[in-house]
Formats: C-alpha cells, sequence, structure tokens
C-alpha cells in the first residue's frame, strides 16, 4: 500500500512539472468541462420527456426511451471529452518529444483526427448503454459482473486516445491496438492506473473532510451568507483539484504511451515508475 502510494505521487509530481512547462494544457479540460455543461442542460429537458414517455408505455418495452437518451447522451458526452483529452495529449505529446506545443496544436490534432474520434465516442456510448441496462434488469450479481465488465473496458481502452492521436486506425483498430499495448507491455496481469486519480482522490476527500465543519460554523453562525460563501469555497476548490487531475491523468497517458511504443518517457518520467503503476501488487 504504501509502496503504491509513493509510486503514485511520484508519478503526479513528473507530469505536475509537464504541466509546469506547458500551463496551457489546462485550457482542454477546462473547455471539456465547460462543454459537458452545455451537454447536460441540452439533454435535461428530453430525459425528463423520455421518463414521462416511457411512464405511458405499458406493452412491457419500459425504459425504451430513456434507454434512447441516454445513448445520444453517451455519445455526445463521450463525444466532447474525447475531443477535449485527445487535444491535451496531442499536445503533451509534442511536450514528450521535445517539442514546445500550443492551445492550438492540440485542437489542430484533435480536429485531425474527428471523424475517428466520432466514431470511437459512438462504440463507447454503446458498450455504456448496454451495461446500465443489463444493470438495471439485473440482481445484485448481475451488477457486480457489469462493475467488473466495465472496469476491464476502462483498463483495455487506457491507450485508445493516445492511439487515435498518434496512429492512422479505425476506431474499433484503435481499442484492440490498446488492449494489445497494455498487455505486450505488462502482460496478463495489468492492473489499470489508479496513481494520479488515487492521489487526487485522497486530496479532494481531505477538502470535503476539511470542509465540513467550516460549512457547520457557518450554519451554525446563522448568516446565509457565510453558509454560501463556505459552500462556493469547497466546490471551487472540488473542481480546480478536478481539472488539475485532469490534466495530469492526460500527460500521463501520454507517457503511458510513449513508453509503450517505444521504451522511452520523454524524461519527465521514470521509465521504471511508469512500468510498476501497472504491475499486480
Amino acid at each position: 500500500m504504501f509502496r503504491r502510494l509513493s509510486n503514485s505521487w511520484e508519478l503526479v509530481k513528473a507530469s505536475w512539472r509537464v504541466l509546469l512547462a506547458d500551463k496551457e494544457l489546462m485550457v482542454f479540460p477546462l473547455v471539456a468541462f465547460l462543454a459537458s455543461i452545455v451537454v447536460l442542460i441540452t439533454f435535461a429537458v428530453p430525459t425528463v420527456l423520455a421518463g414521462v414517455l416511457d411512464s405511458a408505455v405499458a406493452n412491457g418495452e419500459l425504459g425504451i426511451f430513456s434507454y434512447i437518451v441516454a445513448f445520444l447522451f453517451y455519445a455526445v458526452m463521450y463525444f466532447v471529452t474525447i475531443f477535449a483529452n485527445s487535444a491535451l495529449v496531442g499536445a503533451a505529446m509534442i511536450r514528450l518529444e521535445g517539442g514546445d506545443p500550443t492551445v492550438s496544436d492540440g485542437f489542430r490534432i484533435a480536429f485531425s483526427k474527428i471523424g475517428t474520434i466520432f466514431g470511437y465516442a459512438v462504440i463507447a456510448a454503446t458498450v455504456g448503454t448496454i451495461l446500465r441496462m443489463i444493470s438495471e434488469r439485473s440482481g445484485t450479481i448481475g451488477r457486480i459482473v457489469v462493475s467488473l465488465v466495465g472496469f476491464v473496458w476502462n483498463v483495455a481502452t487506457f491507450l485508445v486516445v493516445p492511439v487515435l492521436v498518434m496512429e492512422k486506425v479505425g476506431p474499433l483498430e484503435a481499442v484492440k491496438r490498446s488492449g494489445g499495448l497494455l498487455k505486450e507491455t505488462w502482460g496478463e496481469q495489468i492492473v489499470g492506473n489508479l496513481s494520479v486519480g488515487f492521489i487526487f482522490g485522497l486530496i479532494s476527500f481531505l477538502v470535503i473532510l476539511a470542509g465540513v465543519p467550516l460549512v457547520i460554523a457557518a450554519v451554525v453562525s446563522g448568516s446565509v451568507a457565510l453558509i454560501v460563501t463556505a459552500v462556493a469555497v469547497i466546490i471551487l476548490m472540488l473542481m480546480g483539484i478536478s481539472l488539475v487531475s485532469s490534466t495530469l491523468s492526460g500527460i500521463y497517458t501520454a507517457a503511458v504511451y510513449r513508453y509503450a511504443t517505444t521504451g522511452d518517457t520523454g524524461g519527465y518520467f521514470d521509465a521504471d515508475m511508469v512500468k510498476d503503476a501497472f504491475k499486480l501488487k
């Protein structure tokens, strides 16, 4: 456990060094966040309408409209997220290769792959919708199985974005290529990357833990202004943590891909550290 935590912290620090060299990389997760809000708002009304329509169906096809809306929502959300991540990974790869990327470089790379990104978004949306359907129609055991399948899918597709960015392959081939690279480089017992998310999950937990007494004190004071301020500060801190975490995760993904394809990490990451991040402890 302690070795895992230490290695995770080193990976975060290495990713942070790349971010310090190119602070503009944070623009891409910010764009993804703002676009996601627009998508959520856009799908709010259709989701409510789908629920109303489902409640009116009496022929055993309960939920069909909700699943259609869910698929469309997943597809659009995946598209905007993967597009922004592709721009981030593309720019990060330029830095790892010794270049000096700009925001326009990242978006140029993402736009050049927009068709493939859309194709993969549809595949990911299909998988997400199917897993949701099975989970909602299954018992406890079924939900556990679905969770395991989802975990395997996340591990297998960990390198899909850099594959889409760096290689001339289609979306299906990118999924196969991602799983193949992980298997070839780390073997049969890979468990996936939890490093950056693990560290920032702990940080978020500590922020919430520290924020609870602050909110309680504000509530006790009876001041609406203090309550709003306390809640706003905690939310803004969590948003900032999420933004940095997303950026560092994208950078790390680029480094993992570079290591898997070349055996080199671009000078910012220690090769053994990257390799150990995927070993079964």
